[in-house]
C-alpha cells in the first residue's frame, strides 16, 4: 500500500504465513465441496447458509454459491414464520452489508441485494438509499452502487429532480465523477420530455444552455479528467434532428419505390409501420432493405405492380406515411419519365445537425474560443482538442473544414494509440462535408478522391447519386451499405487498398466500375458483382489477381452479362 514501509520476514515468519494460508485454503475446499453435496442431495436448509456465509465472507464473488443462498431462502420462505422469516431477511441483509464492506464493488452481492428487496412485501427502500450515499461516500465512482441506487430509485420512486440533485452534490464534492455524470444524461429526458424530441431525447435549450456552462467549469477545473468531455459530447448530440423522411425515389424501369430516413429503422409487422398510397389509393407492399437483410436500415424498398406504372396517364403520385415518426413524403412520375423523386435539401434542413439558435450559438462560440485558450496552456490534452473539434462541427461544419483537418493532425500525433479511430472519424466528418456540399450544387455526381478516407458512411445520403469517384483513398472494403445508391452507374474505387467486394451486390443500375490498383487477390472475390444487372465494363488492372493464370477465363465464366472485362 501507498505510505506503508515494506517490512522484510524472516524465514520462520513467511513459512508460518505459507502454513496458515494452507490451512484456510483446505477449508475453504473443504467447505465448498460441502455445499455442492449438500445441493446436490436437495438439502437446502439454514446449515448451507451458514457454510456460504464462511465462503462468501471472505470472497463475495463466488456467483454460484450466491444462487445456492437464493435457492435456500426460496425453500425457507414456504416453512418459516412471518416474523421468522422477516428475522432471516433481517440478517441476510446485514451479511450482505458485510460482503460490501469486503468488496464494494462485487457483483454478486449487488445482485443479491436487488433479488432479495425485489421479493419483499414492504421494502424499506429509505434504508436502501443511505446504504448507497455511504458507499458512494467512500467511493463516489463506483458504478456497482450507482446501478443498484438507479434500481432503488424506480422501486421508491424517488422524483427524477431529487436523484437529479444527488448528482449535483457528488459533482459539486468531485468532478471526476463519470457516473454522476452519465445519470445526468438518463434524467434530463426524464425531467424535461419533449413532445417531438423523437428516440434521441432532446433537451430545452434553457436546460442544455445551464448543464454546458456546468460542464465546462468540470473540464477547465480538471482538463485531463475524461468523464466531464465525454459529458459535454453527449450534450452536443442533444439537437439531432428530428424524425423525417429524407428522400422518396420512384423507378419505372426497376418498378421499385426506394425512401430513406434519417435514422435507422425496421419496417414490419410489430415494428415501425409504413403505409404506400398510390394515387389517392393504399398499396399493399413488401418492404426490404437493398442489401436483403432483416435489421434496422436508413433505406427501405418495395417493388410495385405494373398498375402503379402505367405511362398511360399524365402522371402517379406516391406518398409514404411513417406512422411512427409522424412523417411522410410524396413524389410524382410523370408520363414519359423513367423516374422521380423528391427530397430535403440541405438548404432548407439541416442533414447532420440543426439549426443553432443566436443563444445557443453564442455559448458554443465562447466554448470554442475557451477550450483553444485551454489547448495553449494544455497542448497535450487529447479531450480538449476532441471538443474543439466537435464544437466546430456544431457550428458550422463547412466554415471550419480545414481548420478541422489541421486539429485532427494534431490530436493523431498526441494520441497515437487511436490513430485509426480518429482516421475514421475524419472520414466521416469529410463524408459529411462532402454531402452538404452535394445537396448545395443540386448535382448527382459525388468526387471523393483523394481525401485520405478510411471509411465510408452516411450512403443513404446518396441514394440519387449517378457518379461516385473514390479513387485514391485508404478504403480497405466498400460496405453493404453501398447498397443504398440505386441510382448509381459509374463507380470508381482506383488506387485504394480494397480485398473485399461483399458490398457491391444488388446495384440495379451500376453500368462501369473501376477497381484498379487494389488488393483484389482471387477472382472468386468478384462473385457479389453478378448480382448487378446492368454491370458491363469492369477495370482491373493493377490487382494481384491478374497476375494468376487463366484469370481472364475464369472471370468471363463468372461474370457472363459484363462485356469488357480489363486486367
Amino acid at each position: 500500500m501507498h505510505g506503508r514501509l515494506k517490512v522484510k520476514t524472516s524465514e520462520e515468519q513467511a513459512e508460518a504465513k505459507r502454513l496458515e494460508r494452507e490451512q484456510k485454503l483446505k477449508l475453504y475446499q473443504s467447505a465448498t465441496q460441502t455445499v455442492f453435496q449438500k445441493r446436490q442431495a436437495g438439502e437446502l436448509d439454514e446449515s448451507v447458509l451458514e457454510l456460504t456465509s464462511q465462503i462468501l465472507g471472505a470472497n463475495p464473488d463466488f456467483a454460484t454459491l450466491w444462487n445456492c443462498r437464493r435457492e435456500v431462502l426460496q425453500q425457507l420462505e414456504a416453512q418459516k414464520s412471518p416474523e421468522e422469516l422477516a428475522a432471516l431477511v433481517k440478517t441476510e441483509l446485514g451479511f450482505l452489508e458485510s460482503c460490501l464492506r469486503v468488496n464494494p464493488k462485487s457483483y454478486g452481492t449487488w445482485h443479491h441485494r436487488c433479488w432479495l428487496l425485489g421479493r419483499l412485501p414492504e421494502p424499506n427502500w429509505a434504508r436502501e438509499l443511505e446504504l448507497c450515499a455511504r458507499f458512494l461516500e467512500v467511493d463516489e465512482r463506483n458504478f456497482h452502487c450507482w446501478d443498484y441506487r438507479r434500481f432503488v430509485a424506480a422501486q421508491a420512486p424517488v422524483p427524477p429532480a431529487e436523484e437529479l440533485a444527488f448528482t449535483d452534490s457528488l459533482i459539486t464534492r468531485n468532478f471526476s465523477n463519470y457516473s454522476s455524470w452519465h445519470y445526468r444524461s438518463c434524467l434530463l429526458p426524464q425531467l424535461h420530455p419533449q413532445p417531438d424530441s423523437g428516440p434521441q431525447g432532446r433537451l430545452p435549450e434553457d436546460v442544455l444552455l445551464k448543464e454546458l456552462e456546468l460542464v465546462q467549469n468540470a473540464f477547465f477545473t480538471d482538463p485531463n479528467d475524461q468523464s466531464a468531455w465525454f459529458y459535454h459530447r453527449w450534450l452536443l448530440g442533444r439537437a439531432d434532428p428530428q424524425d423525417a423522411l429524407r428522400c422518396l425515389h420512384v423507378s419505372r424501369d426497376e418498378a421499385c419505390l426506394t425512401v430513406s430516413f434519417s435514422r435507422p429503422v425496421l419496417v414490419g409487422s410489430g415494428t415501425e409501420t409504413l403505409l404506400l398510397i398510390v394515387d389517392k389509393s393504399p398499396l399493399a407492399v413488401e418492404w426490404r432493405t437493398p442489401d436483403g437483410r432483416t435489421r434496422p436500415s436508413h433505406v427501405w424498398l418495395c417493388d410495385l405492380p405494373a398498375a402503379s406504372l402505367n405511362d398511360q396517364l399524365p402522371q402517379h403520385t406516391f406518398r409514404v406515411i411513417w406512422t411512427a415518426g409522424d412523417a411522410q413524403k410524396e413524389c410524382v412520375l410523370l408520363k414519359g419519365r423513367r423516374e422521380g423523386w423528391c427530397r430535403d435539401s440541405a438548404t432548407d434542413e439541416q442533414l447532420f445537425r440543426c439549426e443553432l439558435s443566436v443563444e445557443k450559438s453564442t455559448v458554443l462560440q465562447s466554448e470554442l474560443e475557451s477550450c483553444k485558450e485551454l489547448q495553449e496552456l494544455e497542448p497535450e490534452n487529447k479531450w480538449c482538442l476532441l471538443t474543439i473539434i466537435l464544437l466546430m462541427r456544431a457550428l458550422d461544419p463547412l466554415l471550419y473544414e480545414k481548420e478541422t483537418l489541421q486539429y485532427f493532425q494534431t490530436l493523431k500525433a498526441v494520441d497515437p494509440m487511436r490513430a485509426a479511430y480518429l482516421d475514421d472519424l475524419r472520414s466521416k466528418f469529410l463524408l459529411e462535408n462532402s454531402v452538404l456540399k452535394m445537396e448545395y450544387a443540386e448535382v448527382r455526381v459525388l468526387h471523393l478522391g483523394h481525401k485520405d478516407l478510411t471509411v465510408l458512411c452516411h450512403l443513404e445520403q446518396l441514394l440519387l447519386v449517378t457518379h461516385l469517384d473514390l479513387s485514391h483513398n485508404r478504403l480497405r472494403a466498400l460496405p453493404p451499405a453501398l447498397a443504398a445508391l440505386r441510382c448509381l452507374e459509374v463507380l470508381q474505387a482506383n488506387d485504394n487498398a480494397i480485398e473485399s467486394l461483399d458490398g457491391v451486390t444488388s446495384l440495379p443500375r451500376l453500368q462501369e466500375l473501376s477497381l484498379c490498383n487494389n488488393r483484389l487477390r482471387q477472382s472468386t472475390l468478384l462473385q457479389p458483382l453478378a448480382s448487378c444487372p446492368r454491370l458491363a465494363l469492369l477495370h482491373l488492372q493493377g490487382n494481384p489477381l491478374c497476375q494468376a493464370v487463366g484469370t481472364s477465363e475464369h472471370l468471363a465464366e463468372l461474370l457472363p452479362s459484363v462485356n469488357s472485362i480489363l486486367t
